[in-house]
């Protein structure tokens, strides 16, 4: 995952003065991220410096709800936090989170962008946009095009199997059915300029290399290209593309898929309390704001100011009106229809 420069971070941090908070803190609460800690770090400095609290980030790269569940009631984890809402609804589906009533975060947070029953809120959002070659006379997209036979040779994207392109076919499944996806993901295929491999940045070189017209990728990552020092491969990749928001052929509201950074309060949290603090300070404007500029994500909240590169290149996003679960609950078909095309091979 990207990541700004240290001295973009650091600098990030430095709004959130007095750090010192490791002997300041009164208490301290524990969070288990599959994000870098970094991404979040300044977030965590602000919150201890505004309420004394401390936190402890344990990193925890795969086998988070493993994890939990083996440590038990013994588990230290107060807050645990994951970068796909896929695996935050594992968490809640294998028991280790617990409900949270807080006017604050439902205030703050779209009902689609949060759990009904109050066991997971989404933190910030990143889209599955399409990637255009900058001179492509383009202007809307619909995500069942990708199947077009127009574009044949022309299409690039990463493995089927990554969990931001199984997210997008389960939407697909939520919006026009198994049948209908299926059919979808043959004809993407058909039109694969490569192998489905590589990374979202991947799709824009190649666009750049003149493989492929047209691909899927998440936003974050044009706001790291785009704001990339002049002359570096990731600014040539950035300046190479436009950004087109897809909207579902079958969706009247006609919103974008998203993703999110979401979090949830454990189930055996040693100190609750704290930890909703915490759930609350994230989605707070000031936590909303560090959260555009460290990574180029887009504020769950609204009006927050998006970073200025991202409102230049992509603007505010208008979220598919489907409910994330409603999403999620298809990902094992997603799964198996990608093998059943051979979508990776």
């Amino acid at each position: 995952m990207f990541r700004r420069p240290l001295s973009a971070l650091a600098a990030i941090a430095g709004l959130c003065a007095p750090l010192a908070f490791a002997h300041a803190a009164q208490e301290e609460l524990t969070l288990y991220t599959t994000r870098e800690p970094a991404l979040v770090q300044p977030l965590l400095a602000a919150f201890t410096a505004k309420t004394q609290i401390g936190v402890k980030t344990v990193f925890v790269k795969d086998g988070l709800l493993e994890r939990v569940k083996a440590e038990g009631e013994r588990s230290p984890a107060d807050v645990l936090m994951t970068a796909d809402i896929g695996n935050q609804l594992d968490l809640v589906d294998g028991g280790v989170t617990q409900p949270v009533r807080s006017r604050a975060l439902e205030a703050a947070i779209p009902a689609q962008l949060r759990g009904a029953d109050g066991q997971w809120f989404a933190l910030s959002m990143r889209a599955r946009v399409l990637y255009a070659e900058k001179d492509l006379p383009l202007n809307s997209f619909r995500y069942e095009d990708l199947a077009d036979p127009r574009w044949k040779g022309k299409v690039c994207i990463r493995a089927g199997q990554h969990p931001y392109n199984t997210a997008l076919i389960a939407a697909m499944i939520a919006h026009d059915g198994e049948a209908r996806t299926e059919q979808w993901l043959r004809g993407v295929k058909a039109n694969l300029a490569r192998k489905a491999t590589g990374g979202d940045r991947d799709v824009a070189r190649d666009i750049l290399g003149g493989i492929c017209d047209i691909g899927l990728a998440n936003t974050y990552y044009v706001g790291h290209m785009k704001a990339a020092r002049e002359g570096t491969d990731a600014r040539k990749w950035g300046d190479a593309i436009k950004v087109i928001k897809p909207t579902f052929a079958g969706s009247k509201d006609g919103g974008t898929h998203v993703n999110i950074s979401g979090a949830s309060v454990a189930r055996h949290a040693p100190h609750k309390d704290s930890a909703v603090k915490l759930l609350e300070f994230l989605v707070s404007e000031p936590a909303q704001n560090l959260y555009a500029q460290a990574n180029y994500e887009h504020p769950v909240r609204k009006g927050v100011a998006l970073d200025p590169v991202v409102a230049r290149h992509i603007g505010e996003l208008k979220v598919d009106a489907l409910p994330l679960p409603e999403i999620a609950r298809y990902r094992k078909q997603a799964s198996a229809l990608v093998d059943k095309v051979g979508f990776d091979k």
